[in-house]
């Protein structure tokens, strides 16, 4: 019988992974593309308020389906079970080849932007540091799930405390927010709810990376009693960290001055404190970014590896490692391809194709509610759906919007990323065919 993981992550872990996962360089860079979306700063905190409760309904659903199917892997075991493991493999291979790891790349390539702040660094010099902050999450993940665990409290604490006083110097020292003229629209009309529309589909992708827990269900201690408490509160914590943020930085540069910045928490922070605060952002947005990069390597290799148990992956991935308990080889494997990705330097396009799929995974795995529910599974959990069946189907519509959106205004880049997913197909064939002989 195969070696299972080790159950060795509390309550406390889960809310550090959900909020550290999700928090890297969105918070501090795209509030200013929600406002000019938006139209005004109180339909742009609305937005923000709305996208994170309908991240909350996805976080309630799968919190559910978690403490069910308390098993490594996540969402895939929730689609294989309830429609089968070609769609279940499909689902990992986009995650594999391009939204996982492009994900860690994209995060690999942001990190010198800020070391640069300090050290001005060549080409070469941004590709080396790139390589050695996957290097340095990739060791400590492969050394323990509790040592990463462990890095990623003391990270995320340190970054989520960070924000929440920024936010809450900036609150208490700005004051450009009560002389702003377009707090709210005039009046409201259609093109008030097209531009709402418009600033949601930024902002979920902000809050986009709460699902990742999910893969370390099999890590869970207690998983009937602590998963769904874990991914809930982690989930309503960003939301509250999220409309903190916005607020502070409406205090600093009021509705106008947060439309018209791309960087908009140093601007704002140096507004308010100093030139000086721009540096001391700088750091924490590197801190951010390593806990979130630490967060992606301590979950999505679960994915992987509940692959290769399948037999559906590369074999080699299903090992634990006899002195970590942890599955290193995917971790490492995982690491290696986001590196290629950071040094093709193509995967930022890629990602573009691609993420929108994942929209089209969380839909389906949020069904995968209604499979276990008819099926009678889960009766003893200690996690239900609040909201039942009203709440998974909100969240499925939301996901169905962004998707449609996504198809309607960039159906080029919509076919390009169901051709990746579609060319996952002979893929599972073969690897099915290795199984069967």
């Amino acid at each position: 019988m195969a070696e299972p993981l080790r159950r060795t992550l509390t309550l406390r872990d889960l809310i550090f992974i959900v909020v550290g996962t999700v928090i890297g360089s969105g918070i501090f860079l795209t509030p200013g593309s929600v406002v000019r979306a938006a139209g005004s700063g109180g339909v742009a905190l609305l937005v923000w308020a709305i996208g994170g409760g309908l991240s909350l309904l996805g976080a309630l659903t799968f919190a559910e389906l978690g403490t069910t199917r308390p098993d490594s892997g996540g969402l895939y075991a929730y689609l294989k079970d309830a429609f089968g493991p070609l769609l279940a493999f499909l689902y990992g291979w986009t995650m594999f080849l391009v939204i996982g790891s492009g994900s860690m790349a994209t995060l690999g390539a942001a990190f010198p932007r800020y070391v640069g702040v300090f050290v001005p660094l060549s080409a070469a010099g941004s590709s080396a540091v790139s390589l050695l902050m996957i290097l340095v999450v990739t060791a400590v993940n492969v050394r323990g799930t509790r040592q990463s665990a462990d890095v990623q409290g003391i990270a995320t604490s340190a970054k989520a405390g960070a924000i929440v006083l920024l936010a809450l110097a900036l609150i208490a020292m700005g004051v450009q927010a009560t002389h702003s003229n377009v707090w709210w629209p005039e009046q409201f009309s259609l093109s008030t709810a097209i531009g709402a529309l418009t600033g949601m589909i930024g902002v979920l992708w902000a809050y986009e990376g709460w699902q990742y827990v999910t893969f370390s269900a099999g890590e869970t201690v207690d998983p009937q009693r602590t998963f769904g408490r874990g991914i809930v509160v982690g989930t309503a914590l960003l939301i509250a960290i999220y409309v903190l943020a916005n607020v502070g930085y409406f205090s600093a540069l009021g509705v106008s001055g947060v439309a018209a910045s791309s960087r908009v928490a140093s601007d704002a922070a140096s507004a308010v404190l100093g030139p000086w605060a721009g540096r001391i952002l700088s750091v924490v947005i590197l801190l951010s970014i390593f806990s979130a990069a630490n967060g992606l390597t301590l979950t999505l290799p679960r994915l992987f590896f509940a692959m290769a148990r399948d037999r559906v992956f590369f074999a080699r991935l299903a090992a634990v490692h006899p002195k970590f308990g942890t599955p290193a080889a995917a971790i490492l494997v995982t690491a290696t391809w986001s590196a290629v990705l950071v040094l093709s330097g193509s995967f930022e396009q890629l990602l573009t194709y691609v993420v929108f799929m994942s929209w089209v995974w969380f839909a389906l795995a949020a069904l995968a509610i209604f499979v276990y529910r008819r099926r009678g599974g889960g009766t003893l959990q200690a996690f239900r759906t609040p909201g039942y069946p009203v709440t998974p189907i909100l969240f499925v519509l939301a996901a169905l919007v962004i998707v449609v959106n996504t198809i309607v205004a960039q159906p080029l880049q919509s076919i390009v990323g169901l051709g990746f997913a579609v060319l996952g197909i002979p893929a599972y064939y073969v690897w099915s065919r290795r199984v069967s002989d």
